[in-house]
């Protein structure tokens, strides 16, 4: 009889699930909003779970973490001012304060016990915690962004979890104006947007709904993923008063340290599949 443990996320509508080999279970608690889970696995090393779904693992959060944080950031002429929501393990938090220009980082989280137990089994992640660019907030994420001084931030990131329960409104046209009142002039937006294979129609309602919010150009970024839905994923853009393809190149070419992102691919992830162009 195998005495072998796996963890599986099954996505029963799409009839699929992934499966890690785990070696021990690290910690568990229920939180005042979700159950947070982190395992040792065998080749993917440590991996948090929110209610059952995969959030990080030490082997391929880079790929997600560079992407929604440098495109953005390159994007904008003089990001200073940056706004993460959510971003509980603090690895898109780590990635923005690697740009010297960035003078404030605001993180603004629902669930503080997500990053307190990132900063236990996550410390690269959560290595620029004490950097004093940065500020915690542990609160909604909605109300935020709804409450904040008009033109406050240069770049706002929203590194949510799936579309439902709380973060459902973060995806909403309402929260998208919000964002657009809460950007400076050439302000940059960008979101997690799921599977351009499982999740189309969810990228196509992210484009339309930052253009009926005010953005002027709006386009995604795709790049791969292994540990959520299909491995492939993406994130969104939209920006205020110039074309996304203008961007700060030779900054972009002099950025070291990534594993996955440059400047070539800052193009090259722009470009969407047939399926996902307009018809």
């Amino acid at each position: 009889m195998s005495t072998e443990l796996w963890y599986t996320e099954r996505y029963e509508e799409h009839g699929a699930a992934l499966s890690l080999k785990v070696r021990e279970v690290l910690h568990r608690e229920q939180s005042p909003y979700q159950r947070i889970e982190i395992f040792a696995t065998e080749s993917f090393g440590t991996l948090m779970t929110l209610d059952g779904l995969v959030m990080v693992t030490d082997r391929d959060n880079f790929l997600y973490h560079e992407m929604m944080s440098h495109p953005a950031l390159f994007t904008h002429p003089a990001p200073r001012r940056v706004l993460i929501i959510g971003g509980g393990d603090c690895g898109t938090l780590r990635e923005v304060l690697r740009h010297p220009e960035v003078e404030e980082a605001v993180m603004v989280e629902l669930d503080e016990r997500v990053t307190r137990v990132a900063e236990r089994f996550f410390p690269l992640l959560c290595e620029k915690n004490h950097d004093r660019r940065a500020y915690f907030h542990f609160t909604d994420g909605i109300a935020w962004v709804q409450e904040a001084e008009a033109a406050r931030y240069d770049v706002i990131i929203v590194d949510s979890t799936d579309p439902v329960g709380p973060a459902a409104g973060l995806f909403s046209t309402e929260f998208y104006r919000a964002c657009y009142r809460a950007l400076g002039e050439k302000g940059v937006l960008v979101g997690q947007s799921e599977s351009p294979l499982l999740h189309a129609d969810l990228i196509r309602q992210c484009q339309a709904r930052m253009a009926e919010a005010g953005f002027g150009a709006v386009n995604s970024v795709y790049f791969p993923q292994f540990s959520y839905p299909s491995g492939w994923w993406s994130a969104t853009l939209g920006r205020k008063g110039l074309d996304l393809d203008a961007f700060r190149e030779a900054d972009a070419r002099a950025f070291t340290g990534n594993r996955y992102y440059h400047a070539d691919l800052h193009r090259a992830a722009q470009v969407a599949p047939a399926f996902l162009l307009p018809a």
